[in-house]
């Protein structure tokens, strides 16, 4: 069974270039802001206050990379879709995430948040389409399903699977998550565990 013993803060990257060398495998992390990211890597990670918890939209500003038991690492990223009052840092934003996305070798799998309560956002179908694209590795997560009745949940679940449907693809894995119960921790931990596994050959 997949479990986390150790979890160690490596480094903040506010740029791409800046990001550290590794040789471990990386899961990231990313949402819209307020989605519930921070709340899910504390639950994940077993340590409460690991990720900063903010009532405050775009909280996150750089790339921040956790050691997790000398395996692999967990890398928190900026939230999506947070409409800055300065478009320049929106742009930055928007680039250091695109980049990384895109660019980083040692990324075995990206985490895409969503918040099960309300129906699939344009900016999260933009989002997912996007990553299709550049054929990124990724899983959906669905965030806060102890707020919605399992009927939304599987409608909510539906919907999103049209945007595969439309692109003539089967739909991606997803999680089905609750920070405050732990729901879906341990399939996630497994999941890790699966794709470390492979990543080690």
């Amino acid at each position: 069974m997949m479990t986390v013993q150790n979890v160690e803060f490596g480094t903040s990257a506010p740029t791409f270039r800046e990001c550290p060398d590794s040789d471990l495998p990386e899961f990231a992390f990313i949402g819209r802001s307020n989605v519930g990211k921070s709340s899910l890597i504390n639950r994940l990670s077993g340590r409460p206050g690991l990720a900063k918890v903010s009532p405050t939209p775009g909280h996150t500003k750089t790339l921040n990379f956790f050691n997790v038991d000398g395996r692999w690492s967990l890398v928190d990223l900026p939230g999506y879709g947070y409409a800055q009052k300065d478009a320049a840092a929106r742009a930055r934003f928007e680039r250091l995430i695109l980049d990384y996305l895109e660019h980083r070798e040692s990324l075995a799998q990206a985490f895409v948040l969503i918040d099960s309560r309300h129906p699939p956002q344009a900016i999260d179908q933009e989002f997912v389409r996007w990553m299709l694209q550049v054929d990124v590795p990724f899983s959906l997560v669905l965030t806060k399903i102890d707020r919605v009745k399992p009927a939304e949940l599987e409608r909510h679940i539906g919907l999103f699977a049209k945007t595969f449907e439309e692109l003539g693809l089967s739909p991606a894995r997803a999680f089905r998550t609750s920070s405050e119960t732990g729901v879906g921790r341990f399939e996630l931990l497994q999941f890790i565990g699966e794709t470390i596994r492979e990543w080690e050959g």
